[in-house]
């Protein structure tokens, strides 16, 4: 069934479903008010109706049940615009909060000897766990920028290889292994202060680390906001899964009524209280391995929601270990997104092998919402989704196939 067919059967089923699920219990007596999507919050063309009628249809409210449906969402440029993550990467950058370690080759199994080289140039060999002056020294932020947020030396070259490209961004990881020697307690405090910090800023500022600009701003997205209050409401299991430190995003869930125990992010060790440089695996894998990204998500969902251990938490579940709705961005989150049984939200952000699954609808349970602040602009030409849709666990890219095996046509941008 098409996207658009279906969207069309829920609009014209959706008031009827609404009064059915939320006017009276099976016995005859009252039920209580369902929440339902704020009238005064514009999403695009008729998603709020579509997102309505599965509330409506799949929460739990007024409904004789325990069970709880589960609804799953990333983080950044997701439920927020801009990245939690990076503010607090900048704000450490800025504040000379980042540590010296004993040797930059450490910091990371995948750095390449050229990343390992421009590091120590940029930031000499100081005494290990001393502060680096990365608010003065701006050869040294700009190294750690580029690699940090790029994954390249600020010279252009590759500054990681020899990792799985579906279960690791090692820029992302990067940015938690560089933790190492600070505490939670004081991971908490820098993210509340990069937190406050970003969310003061006038929308649209840039901030200066080293000599190159960056964002300085986060918005919480009151459509998003809304969404996941009324999806809570409704009976719905709603949690957070981020490539993002997974602390960091523990400080800016509250907001939205989502508790820390609801979050789940990159995991950085500890020992004997203090960060150790290293992050958490999953499915069998070893610390350093694998992070909450593409595959390494709906691992850590396996694992952490579920209690499915060992190589299978790789593995796509039965539909009753899925979740309902799943919504994301990037192509970190294709996997996960891909897994939900009733809808797939999408915020356009332009990442090609996302796009070309929620562009082909297979399944006719693709959402597209532009970003709510600032969106992107038409992409004018076609996601080139049948040469190079799909990323290999070697970084190379080949043609996107779709459920069925067969290769999934380009797509153009039409919801932006």
């Amino acid at each position: 069934m098409k996207k658009r067919s279906l969207v069309g059967l829920i609009a014209a089923a959706g008031a009827l479903l609404s009064l059915t699920a939320c006017g009276s219990g099976s016995d005859g007596a009252a039920a209580p008010t369902c929440k339902q999507l704020d009238p005064a919050q514009t999403w695009y063309g008729t998603n709020k109706e579509t997102l309505s009628t599965f509330i409506a249809t799949t929460g739990t409210c007024g409904k004789n049940t325990a069970a709880k449906p589960l609804a799953l969402f990333d983080w950044d440029n997701t439920l927020v615009k801009n990245d939690a993550g990076e503010a607090t990467f900048y704000w450490l950058l800025s504040h000379d909060k980042l540590l010296q370690p004993t040797n930059w080759s450490a910091t990371s199994p995948y750095l390449t000897p050229a990343a390992g080289d421009a590091l120590r140039a940029a930031c000499g060999t100081a005494v290990p766990g001393t502060p680096l002056p990365t608010s003065t020294n701006t050869a040294c932020a700009d190294e750690i920028l580029a690699i940090g947020d790029n994954g390249k030396t600020k010279a252009g070259t590759s500054a990681f290889d020899g990792y799985d490209h579906r279960r690791l961004e090692p820029a992302y990881a990067w940015q938690v292994q560089l933790l190492a020697g600070h505490t939670p307690t004081e991971l908490t405090d820098y993210a509340t202060q990069a937190r406050a910090q970003n969310l003061a800023a006038p929308e649209g500022t840039e901030q200066t680390i080293g000599t190159t600009k960056v964002d300085g701003w986060v918005r919480y997205y009151p459509q998003q906001q809304d969404l996941v209050k009324t999806l809570q409401a409704n009976g719905f299991d709603v949690r957070i899964v981020t490539a993002s430190a997974e602390p960091v995003i523990k400080v800016w869930s509250p907001e939205l009524g989502v508790p820390a125990d609801k979050v789940i992010g990159i995991v950085p060790l500890t020992d004997h209280d203090t960060y150790t440089g290293h992050i958490a695996g999953c499915g069998g894998l070893g610390p350093d391995q694998v992070i909450t990204y593409m595959e390494g998500k709906r691992c850590a969902i396996n694992e952490r929601i579920f209690a499915i251990t060992g190589p299978t938490a790789f593995d796509q579940q039965p539909p009753d270990k899925r979740p309902s709705l799943a919504a994301g961005d990037s192509d970190t989150d294709v996997v996960f997104v891909a897994d939900a049984t009733t809808l797939h939200l999408v915020i356009n952000r332009n990442k090609p092998e996302l796009m070309c699954h929620a562009y082909a609808n297979p399944d006719g349970k693709w959402l597209i919402n532009p970003m709510f602040i600032t969106p992107k602009k038409h992409k004018d030409q076609p996601y080139p989704c049948a040469t190079t849709g799909f990323t290999t666990a070697t970084g190379d890219h080949k043609p996107l196939t779709g459920p069925n095996g067969t290769v999934v046509p380009d797509q153009q941008d039409t919801v932006y």
